[in-house]
């Protein structure tokens, strides 16, 4: 049976970890990753923070990275994408060997967080058998069957995307008046204000977007 892993894996084993030393308050989100042949992956993936003006120079220096490309350029936030070839070897292994998906992945100054798709639970314990021999120190923090997660993925929310938007809904986030702010929000699910913004702002678009229908969607502004 199909099952979801959800790990963590220290920025300075990962892509970008000189970008990430430098810019200490940028997130990254994948949104793709591909791999290609067996030394590189070729993410898309949004960065978000304040200040990133140098951003792109910051990239194309980090060793990681090669062909480097500004998709969009929004307020505080750039679609990017790049080829990845230092550091990425779980990576390459857990997609071409094992044949499993990332669903989602965050990379902040201390660590990335993936979430994983394994299409058996046995390519879970192959691949921590690897990262044992090659000492990759991928934390597995959760493990579960994929239809424990049918209820939130049927909407197509990640794992924070649910959790933060439903801890919203329970602290009052969204009465009015407010009974409680993205402040207080953050403080509880221990991120950062600026995160848990964009992290409601997705899951909101997500949401929007998987459960209207096509035609309301479309309806052009009036």
């Amino acid at each position: 049976m199909s099952t979801m892993v959800e790990a963590t894996l220290p920025v300075d084993q990962f892509a970008l970890s000189e970008t990430l030393a430098e810019y200490p308050s940028v997130e990254f989100d994948i949104l793709r990753l591909v791999a290609n042949g067996t030394d590189r992956a070729m993410p898309f993936l949004w960065a978000s923070g304040e200040a990133l003006d140098d951003l792109p120079a910051v990239l194309e220096a980090d060793p990681s990275t090669e062909n480097v490309e500004v998709v969009a350029e929004l307020e505080e936030e750039y679609l990017l994408r790049m080829d990845w070839r230092a550091n990425i070897r779980v990576i390459l292994y857990i997609i071409l060997e094992e044949n499993a998906t990332i669903i989602d992945a965050t990379g902040s100054s201390d660590s990335w967080l993936f979430r994983i798709l394994f299409p058996e639970h046995d390519a879970v314990s192959a691949t921590h058998e690897f990262c044992t021999e090659y000492e990759v120190d991928l934390e597995f923090e959760r493990i579960y069957q994929l239809s424990d997660s049918i209820r939130r993925g049927q909407y197509g929310l990640s794992e924070d995307q649910y959790e933060t938007i439903v801890r919203a809904y329970r602290d009052g986030y969204y009465e009015v008046p407010r009974e409680t702010g993205l402040k207080q929000l953050a403080e509880h699910t221990d991120v950062t204000h600026q995160s848990l913004s964009e992290r409601l702002r997705r899951g909101h678009e997500t949401l929007i977007a998987n459960t209207l229908s096509p035609e309301f969607v479309s309806i052009p502004d009036s």
